[in-house]
């Protein structure tokens, strides 16, 4: 199976695809809609761009200048790697023509280093350190893609999103806090088409685990864990990781931690009633008994009271996919969906935030039409009986066994109760 982050399979003929790719980007600048041979993650990338309102004649904007841009430099925590990354990548870039580049977790680049005259060109587009190259600013390219999807990603010619980067390939894999997973940005090699191999995407990736092993020795991790996670998709009973403790929860604590992360302003014990109980005759009594039982469980100092609220920040899944669902990166979203939120939960908010959240990535399978993703959501265990992303599945991957299949879930809504 083809590798959908290589942007050229092998014995692919590059001239060829990028007539068809530059071809492809026209019918999708004027028609809204993306022929073939475009990839998915390019595809989706090319809708996320249109609706950030990037147009194709854009250009990158430099945010950053001289000292503003020298002071955030130095204290961003990937200048600690930058010996390295100059020591793997530097002489390759010079030598090859091609451009070593880093990138902040919003885009904006911080380095631009290589090769002399390939530097002169990329300026004329911006290319420069302290412009921001995300995606919402300048459409698809390899280091604004990679932090968008927080994935290692390979972006070959026409299927940048603006014309005037369209000359040129690059490959980017994102770079994160080996203490707390979050993406601080990403490094990337930029060049011509010699880059469009599956090579140059693993050296980047490579490169990158190079680096976040690195700020894992100049920085070790504490003996606890810093950001309390919990872990609440695809499971009745969460698990939340804590000071270097996995605790797993039961039912009524999980919808607590649920609520309460997603609460730092606190909750009062009458919200938590209605937002945990259907039955009106529970008694505060017994919330409170539950909220006694949980610190306990917790260990001092995570759970205060007056109001209810946690004195930590708590990353949980949830909240993961819905930041990567805001920010249209849709593969990522289904990626790190791992199922229902506390599916066996019957409390109203966490009933009411498993629907929202079940609902907002439903949207965005349907209306991306990506094949893959569609069939992906198809065959797992809370999509199969989902009838209409199986017409959109059907529309996009018209297959004998998916229109059985939405045959089969069609006749069982028009079959008369029994």
């Amino acid at each position: 199976m083809t590798d959908p982050w290589v942007a050229l399979e092998p014995g692919a003929d590059p001239a060829e695809r990028v007539r068809l790719l530059r071809r492809a980007h026209e019918t999708f600048t004027t028609a809204g809609t993306v022929p073939r041979p475009v990839r998915s993650v390019v595809a989706e990338s090319w809708r996320r761009s249109a609706r950030a309102g990037v147009g194709p004649d854009g250009a990158a904007r430099v945010e950053l200048t001289d000292d503003d841009l020298g002071a955030y430099r130095a204290e961003h925590p990937l200048a600690r790697v930058m010996p390295l990354f100059r020591e793997l990548m530097g002489t390759f870039a010079a030598d090859g023509e091609h451009l070593l580049a880093v990138c902040d977790a919003d885009g904006r680049l911080l380095w631009v280093e290589g090769h002399p005259a390939t530097r002169r060109r990329a300026d004329r587009m911006n290319f420069v350190p302290g412009a921001r190259w995300s995606e919402s600013a300048v459409g698809t390219n390899a280091p604004g893609t990679a932090v968008a999807v927080d994935r290692p990603v390979q972006v070959f010619a026409a299927e940048h999103f603006i014309r005037r980067v369209q000359p040129w390939t690059c490959a980017a894999a994102p770079v994160h806090d080996p203490r707390t997973g979050r993406v601080l940005g990403a490094v990337d090699i930029t060049g011509g088409d010699r880059l469009a191999h599956p090579h140059s995407l693993g050296f980047v990736q490579a490169v990158a685990r190079a680096a976040e092993s690195q700020l894992a020795l100049l920085d070790p991790p504490a003996t606890a864990d810093e950001t309390p996670a919990l872990t609440a998709l695809g499971r009745d009973e969460a698990e939340l990781r804590l000071d270097g403790r996995r605790i797993r929860l039961g039912r009524r604590h999980s919808e607590l931690l649920v609520l309460l992360s997603r609460h730092p302003e606190g909750l009062t014990g009458d919200e938590l009633l209605y937002a945990l109980y259907e039955d009106e005759s529970v008694t505060p009594v017994t919330l409170r008994a539950e909220l006694v039982r949980l610190r306990r469980l917790l260990g001092p100092g995570l759970l205060a009271s007056r109001p209810y609220r946690l004195t930590a920040p708590v990353e949980s899944d949830a909240t993961a996919v819905e930041r990567r669902l805001e920010a249209g990166a849709v593969t990522a979203a289904v990626g790190a969906y791992t199922g229902p939120l506390l599916p066996g939960s019957q409390a109203p908010a966490v009933v009411r935030l498993r629907q929202r959240l079940v609902d907002g990535l439903r949207a965005a399978l349907i209306g991306c039409q990506d094949p893959d993703l569609l069939a992906e959501w198809a065959h797992a265990p809370w999509g199969e009986d989902d009838v209409e992303v199986w017409r959109a599945l059907a529309a996009v991957r018209p297959t004998a066994v998916v229109r059985s299949r939405l045959a089969a879930l069609e006749a069982e809504l028009t079959a008369p109760a029994g």
